[in-house]
């Protein structure tokens, strides 16, 4: 089992909670980074948005592809795993930017491919805002694209949404064929897409016994492929207190919704332009990407065990977001790590 967690770039993940004490400054951001190495961490996981999803879309944060960049020249043994949406981007440019990230980090950098859902971002920034079955079609061609631009000499490639003319890239990523290429979605659509293109599939948080069917689906399509298997990731939020009293009553303090928050204009832009598996409640709204649900909350004995229990059903990669960021990863590093490490 590899441990992630996802780099505080909105200064926070409670919609609840003003303030965390995680400013997003790159000072901050850098200070996670070197504990998470030092706590045994060993990915993060860089959110692409350029309005704020977590406190409002007025508040700052930071852009992910040059904090990545910067992280990778900073860190020594983290792998820096970049988010990319195909309608901000273009593929073939973002091919060169991932190798020459790959380089600079001496093969650590990673991709998480994600059909954007935000609409008012997309009008804010001027890009192209695709409906659902609109948005994989444009990211099957962008990952065409990218794989086309880090294999292939004088690539060519004419489709729907991009074209490239003899595209040349050198030099090629470190990693061969390409960075690892992960993905999330909980649509046929998706995990069609997914299945086919990509070397990785990341899930919402949910218990391990509702993540069991969901990796064996993903790999029942990826068997009738004829591809190799894939990396299965969760995101969880993590609370690890000394007893699970007091777990419990932080779970209470950081899920009191407050339904007018500033942030939840683009909640209700998710629920809507997605398709989910799942009815999303308002506690899940409190703390993103379903991470209560995942039950990595209690004692450090409580949470290496529900770590072990993901472990047992395939799961390969934990995503974990906490609060304050920092100071949870030196607690999760004393505390958990060396259970986990007597476990293995």
């Amino acid at each position: 089992m590899r441990l992630g967690y996802w780099q505080p770039i909105f200064g926070g993940w409670l919609r609840n909670v003003d303030d965390e004490a995680m400013r997003p400054t790159w000072e901050y951001n850098l200070a996670v980074a070197r504990a998470a190495e030092h706590a045994g961490f060993d990915v993060t996981l860089i959110a692409e948005l350029n309005l704020n999803d977590i406190k409002g879309p007025e508040e700052p944060t930071l852009e992910a592809w040059s904090t990545a960049a910067a992280l990778a020249a900073c860190t020594s043994r983290l792998e820096i795993m970049a988010a990319v949406r195909p309608s901000f981007h273009n593929p073939a440019l973002t091919a060169k930017m991932a190798a020459n990230i790959d380089h600079i980090s001496g093969g650590r950098f990673t991709l998480n491919i994600v059909s954007a859902w935000w609409a008012d971002e997309a009008r804010r920034y001027g890009v192209p805002f695709d409906q659902h079955e609109e948005r994989y079609a444009r990211t099957g061609e962008f990952l065409q694209v990218l794989k086309g631009m880090w294999t292939e000499p004088n690539y060519s490639f004419q489709g729907s949404y991009y074209r490239v003319e003899e595209g040349l890239l050198s030099p090629a990523p470190v990693q061969r064929p390409w960075p690892r290429l992960y993905a999330g979605g909980e649509s046929d659509t998706a995990k069609n897409l997914i299945s086919r293109e990509c070397d990785a599939y990341l899930m919402h948080g949910d218990p391990p016994e509702l993540v069991a069917p969901k990796i064996a689906d993903m790999r029942a399509r990826r068997e009738a492929l004829g591809l190799p298997p894939m990396t299965y990731g969760v995101a969880a939020y993590c609370i690890v207190r000394s007893t699970e009293e007091e777990a419990q009553a932080e779970v209470a303090r950081i899920t009191d919704v407050q339904a007018s928050s500033r942030a939840y204009q683009s909640y209700q832009d998710f629920v809507s332009k997605s398709k989910l598996e799942r009815e999303v409640s308002l506690e899940d709204y409190s703390v993103s990407n379903r991470g209560l649900r995942a039950g990595l909350i209690g004692t450090p004995e409580q949470v290496a065990a529900r770590i072990a229990a993901f472990e047992a059903i395939g799961v390969d990669l934990l995503l974990m977001q906490s609060s304050p960021q920092l100071e949870e990863i030196e607690r999760f590093g004393r505390e958990v790590t060396p259970l986990l490490r007597r476990q293995a």
